[in-house]
């Protein structure tokens, strides 16, 4: 049972491992005469699994303070929002914005509201975004889903007038009424599709629709823009509907992400776009590096001095947390940015001291005469409360400073919830690494 255990955690830290390799590190070396020269890349995943396509490349996604990005302003027409409703509509703007980027990957991207005069505006900022027009599509515009139907009037012009303009009368059935859209294939031909699953209420609209308009043509629209028109043969009662034409499967993803998207409560035209590069240049993102693995060396330097053999061992544990920590960022991916980079940091400095606090108290008990081997299980044992404490306080701090559920009285800007991120997650690996894996190696290595 110990070899297949110790076959299994090699194999574990062999992946980690890979997935930590930086992109295209070149080898080369000698083989008696012949010279032997390859790259090697981080683990990549493409393959299928019982029908369903998986893509998955793991590598260190950088935020627009470390890579640059895109810079965009949008302004928004107030004009028809009510006083007292004017900064929910902002703040639903700015959440629907956000969202949608995330939806085509571009992770912890800064979008917020501006006050200019009299005027409010959206500022958007990508990371790793270069082509600025390829960024405005990113952001798309208000993405409005309707369905139309013909009007009495529409049905008394002449019969020669294209279908597709006599398509005119709201149904009332819009992209709020959407509870979910997906990409789906037709049985029949093959053809990528969106599916749409309607809300409780847009279920009962959808009903009404096509009863009213069996064997005849109801036109969704993606603003303005007509992109369907199927013919309704039966009424449809269990509020799911399907989306079809000559979409290609890029197309009908992008159409799925407008609608799972929303539609913005308010109008917003584009007013400046540029592209901006780092914040932090070359220089002085390599002094950061350099400070952490200065800070770093010194941490290890003192653990081994004070601690001996198990200094030594609790280095190698921090390692180990090293590489699971970024494995971790690469496999979710998150986005780094330099606040994400001083989280980890501080739950480097966290995993420290859980080692500091079991080393005490075996020392403690060592001085009380107790065994070796009786020694360790006492002193993770008593020091297990003190970490324990001590890591969910953090992770509390942690998940109050990300605010996944955007509470208005607390942070909701990017950088902050990178910054709780990359903590969180550290703290996390350093409750793993410097309770279980600590102990493991001690008990493999060390030998009183």
């Amino acid at each position: 049972m110990k070899k297949i255990s110790t076959v299994l955690v090699g194999l574990a830290l062999f992946l980690i491992i890979w997935i930590d390799l930086p992109e295209n590190l070149p080898i080369n070396f000698k083989l008696g005469k012949n010279k032997v020269s390859f790259t090697i890349n981080p683990l990549s995943i493409d393959s299928s699994f019982l029908g369903l396509k998986i893509q998955k490349k793991f590598q260190t996604k950088l935020g627009l303070d470390l890579k640059g990005g895109s810079h965009l302003v949008f302004e928004t027409d107030t004009s028809k929002v009510k006083s007292e409703d004017l900064q929910d509509a902002l703040n639903s703007v700015r959440d629907v914005i956000e969202k949608r980027v995330n939806f085509f990957g571009v992770s912890e991207p800064i979008v917020q509201t501006l006050k200019s005069g009299n005027k409010y505006r959206i500022i958007v900022d990508l990371p790793g975004i270069d082509n600025v027009v390829s960024a405005v599509n990113l952001i798309g515009q208000t993405a409005q889903l309707t369905f139309k139907e013909e009007s009495p009037a529409d049905n008394k012009e002449a019969t020669a007038t294209p279908i597709y303009y006599r398509l005119t009368k709201d149904t009332g059935l819009t992209g709020k009424h959407v509870k979910k859209s997906t990409v789906t294939f037709d049985s029949q031909t093959g053809k990528p599709q969106v599916a749409l699953k309607f809300t409780e209420e847009g279920a009962s609209i959808f009903s009404k629709v096509t009863e009213r308009n069996i064997n005849k043509p109801v036109a969704i629209y993606i603003d303005n823009f007509i992109v369907s028109a199927p013919t309704v043969q039966q009424i449809i009662n269990d509020g799911e509907a399907v989306i079809s034409g000559n979409f290609s499967v890029d197309e009908a993803k992008k159409l799925s992400v407008s609608i799972n998207s929303g539609a913005l409560p308010l109008s917003i035209k584009l007013v400046e776009q540029r592209n901006v590069g780092p914040t932090l240049g070359s220089l002085e993102v390599r002094k950061s590096v350099y400070a952490g693995v200065i800070g770093l060396m010194m941490v290890l330097f003192f653990m081994i001095i004070y601690y001996g053999k198990l200094g030594a061992i609790a280095s190698m544990a921090l390692v180990i947390y090293g590489l699971i920590s970024l494995a971790i960022f690469r496999i979710i991916p998150v986005v780094m940015t330099l606040p994400g980079v001083a989280g980890f940091i501080l739950s480097i400095g966290m995993a420290v001291d859980s080692n500091i606090l079991i080393f005490e108290r075996i020392k403690e008990e060592l001085r009380k005469g107790k065994e070796f081997n009786i020694a360790i299980k006492l002193g993770f044992g008593r020091a297990m409360d003190a970490i324990k404490d001590t890591n969910i306080t953090a992770l509390i701090v942690a998940f109050i400073l990300f605010n996944p559920l955007n509470w208005e009285f607390l942070p909701q800007f990017g950088m902050v919830r990178g910054f709780a991120l990359t903590w969180a997650i550290g703290v996390a690996t350093s409750l793993f690494t410097g309770i279980v894996i600590t102990r493991r190696l001690i008990d493999i290595l060390y030998k009183k």
